[in-house]
């Protein structure tokens, strides 16, 4: 096999990668939309708002960006800082055709699974910095 060949294929598994993890994203926006009925409007505070908003990108960021190995300053600085605080470093997935989020922890060139109860710690401790980090930069 070529290693045009190869960059190519690697490319469009990515590319398909990413299209999954939209696709997952509407579906869950859909579902979201139905459950809040979307018709309806609230009035809310400034800091509601604010705080609505920055929600929104952090989970933007955690479903998607952080999925994609995006080489974002913003990503890149809060995986930094949770590899930091764990002392291990974590790659996540989502897997193909399944909707739940996977967490691996890199062991010198092999992933392990990350389970449960602590994966739970490891994505609540990613929520809570990307909410941080969001935060913080927002004007």
């Amino acid at each position: 096999m070529s290693a045009a060949h190869s960059y190519d294929a690697r490319r469009m598994l990515k590319t398909y990668g990413r299209q999954l993890t939209s696709a997952r994203r509407l579906a869950r926006f859909k579902q979201s939309l139905a459950a809040a009925g979307a018709e309806e409007e609230v009035t809310i505070s400034r800091l509601a708002k604010r705080r609505m908003l920055v929600e929104q990108v952090a989970r933007e960021i955690v479903e998607n960006l952080i999925v994609s190995g995006s080489e974002n300053e913003v990503v890149q600085a809060i995986l930094q800082e949770l590899d930091g605080e764990f002392g291990e470093t974590f790659r996540f997935q989502y897997p193909p055709a399944e909707v739940d989020l996977q967490i691996f922890r890199l062991v010198g060139d092999a992933q392990m699974e990350v389970i449960a109860p602590e994966k739970q710690n490891v994505f609540n401790r990613l929520w809570e910095l990307t909410l941080e980090k969001v935060n913080d930069t927002m004007l």
